[in-house]
């Protein structure tokens, strides 16, 4: 009798089959996971600040009418349309942080969220395989993300990987949006039109970011192999412990 599958393994099956019948990738369907995850947590956040300004206001009305004097019919009026405010105010804050300019101090999570937020609103302005580059870009995100917050941000590996997500990537996909689509099919000095060149840009920078992360990984393989062999060679020799 075969195991029983974890959650993780059956959600994981699910993608593979989905994606095979709808034409999109895994990676694709795990962009699409985090945006929703994002606008859940936004929509989370919203819910819980009209909660907490409804309860602040609820608290004041009673602590007026008992220790001040009864509000009445005026003050139900003012207690409705500042209920009204309430929930127009929290229904149009912005529920993604305003974007931060890149700069060499700027948190490695705060910029990787960033870059993430814009790969997710721009997929749909852009053509369909540069989408395609988006996603794949989206997949390499979290692993980037937990290496480099390990890495010291004076390190060269981690200062191009910070500037491509922070600054050079999302200049791209701007620059691109900017370009009237009625010129985008023209050609450049080396042969290529607009979408060409926005593919072959996406692409480069997703090769260097799985450069830059396989460099990562590779030096915490090699640290641990460096460790092992360190512990070994210390504790261990022909089969027996040292004394």
């Amino acid at each position: 009798m075969a195991a029983p599958r974890s959650v993780d393994q059956a959600i994981a099956r699910f993608d593979e089959v989905a994606a095979r019948y709808d034409g999109t990738s895994r990676q694709s369907l795990a962009a699409t996971r985090r945006r929703y995850g994002r606008n859940l947590k936004s929509v989370g956040r919203r819910v819980a600040n009209i909660g907490m300004a409804l309860i602040a206001l609820a608290v004041a009305t009673i602590g007026f009418g008992l220790f001040v004097n009864p509000i009445g019919w005026a003050g139900l009026f003012l207690v409705a349309i500042a209920t009204m405010f309430i929930l127009f105010f929290f229904s149009v804050w912005p529920g993604e942080p305003k974007r931060v300019a890149y700069s060499e101090q700027l948190p490695t999570k705060t910029l990787v969220q960033q870059l993430d937020h814009v790969l997710g609103r721009e997929r749909r302005a852009l053509p369909a395989p540069a989408a395609q580059q988006l996603d794949l870009i989206s997949a390499q995100l979290p692993m980037l993300e937990a290496r480099l917050a390990q890495v010291d941000l004076l390190d060269p590996l981690a200062q191009d990987a910070r500037r491509l997500m922070g600054k050079h990537l999302p200049e791209l996909i701007e620059r691109y949006e900017r370009i009237p689509a009625a010129y985008r099919s023209e050609r450049d000095g080396e042969g290529l039109t607009v979408d060409e060149r926005l593919l072959a840009g996406l692409g480069a920078a997703r090769e260097a970011l799985d450069d830059i992360g396989a460099k990562l990984a590779r030096d915490d393989l090699t640290a641990f192999e460096t460790q092992g062999r360190f512990i070994e060679s210390r504790y261990k020799q022909g089969g027996e412990f040292k004394e």
